[in-house]
């Protein structure tokens, strides 16, 4: 006899911050990310400089991203302590050229910068549930496809959005089949505040 009264929870989530920062981006900035020393860096290409939000140039983009990671830390993940970011860079997916399966190490949120126009169709963002080898998989069917099992989440950026997602999560992007370059800058984030507490002789503080 199957069941007919029985409810479904959801016991943990992971977010995906989208925010547009467009009034923070000009068109000078624009060109000046686009005329970075790029190098490459397995398929796609890197720029040169790895602490790109460092540079004075930067420093209203800097800011609104500062401002994100500000709403994520308190609205998501409702802590004290601060995040700023560690380390940001460009990057330039040329056509048929993707971005292999990966995470962020030493680093607790991550982001995508998507600073300039992105061409037709865009090339997603494809985050992957699992992160390691899978010895058994089930894939649901179509029409059976929800939140409790879904083996991939996809997202289409858009032009002056910033992403925030944890560090942790397996992502790829998928080929640029476009003609034209894909342009976009990523970063990671730690904290700074204390965590644990003296008296449970856990405290360790972050400057």
């Amino acid at each position: 006899m199957s069941a007919t009264d029985y409810e479904v929870q959801a016991l943990f989530a992971e977010a995906i911050f989208r925010a547009d920062i467009g009034h923070a981006i000009s068109g000078e900035q624009v060109e000046y990310i686009k005329n970075q020393k790029m190098v490459r860096n397995q398929v796609n290409l890197i720029s040169e400089n790895l602490y790109l939000f460092d540079e004075p140039e930067m420093a209203s983009i800097s800011e609104a991203i500062q401002g994100a990671l500000d709403l994520y830390a308190r609205e998501v993940m409702g802590i004290t302590q601060q995040l700023y970011v560690t380390q940001s860079w460009s990057l330039i997916n040329e056509p048929e050229v993707g971005m292999h399966g990966h995470s962020h190490s030493n680093s607790i949120v991550s982001g995508s910068l998507y600073y300039c126009d992105l061409a037709e169709p865009v090339a997603k963002m494809v985050f992957d549930r699992h992160n390691s080898y899978q010895r058994l998989e089930f894939v649901p069917t179509n029409d059976k496809t929800n939140i409790y099992n879904a083996p991939f989440n996809v997202i289409t950026p858009h032009k002056n959005e910033v992403l925030l997602f944890p560090s942790g999560l397996q992502h790829f992007v998928e080929p640029n089949q476009t003609p034209l370059p894909r342009h976009s800058i990523a970063f990671n984030t730690f904290v700074r505040g204390k965590l644990g507490d003296q008296r449970d002789v856990s405290e360790l503080v972050l400057k």
